[in-house]
């Protein structure tokens, strides 16, 4: 079972794109969760993208990266750029990433889309580069 965090400034868009695409892309061979350097909401805009690609994540929640261990995970995967924020022991696993992706808050539909779109690309590479897709 491959363990992978993926971490963002709140957890409301890009993480729980990137939770409900590696759930659903990597079945049970991964063990996912998203967390926000603090928790916020789920964003309705990111629940109604994911449901256009067939992916519900309307049960998700928004959670604090405080309130998980780093050693639980293979794999910690930013995705605002918020690496450097974060304490050393969470850079230091097994396979660290920064993907900056930008972030969707405040745009249009097509923004959510686009940086949907991104997102997935992002987890099918990191799924095939560890074996799991």
């Amino acid at each position: 079972m491959y363990r992978v965090m993926f971490v963002c400034k709140k957890n409301s868009r890009r993480s729980q794109m990137a939770e409900g695409f590696a759930n659903a892309l990597g079945g049970d061979q991964v063990r996912v969760v998203s967390a926000g350097l603090a928790s916020s909401f789920v964003d309705p805009l990111t629940v109604q993208v994911m449901q256009e690609v067939g992916i519900d994540i309307s049960q998700q929640k928004s959670k604090s990266l405080g309130d998980f261990q780093p050693e639980d995970f293979d794999a910690v995967i930013s995705l605002c750029g918020c690496g450097v924020n974060l304490p050393p022991e969470w850079l230091m696993r097994e396979y660290f990433a920064d993907w900056q992706l930008d972030d969707p808050e405040g745009g249009e539909l097509d923004t959510f889309r686009r940086i949907r779109d991104q997102v997935k690309e992002r987890v099918v590479r990191l799924l095939e580069e560890q074996g799991l897709s």
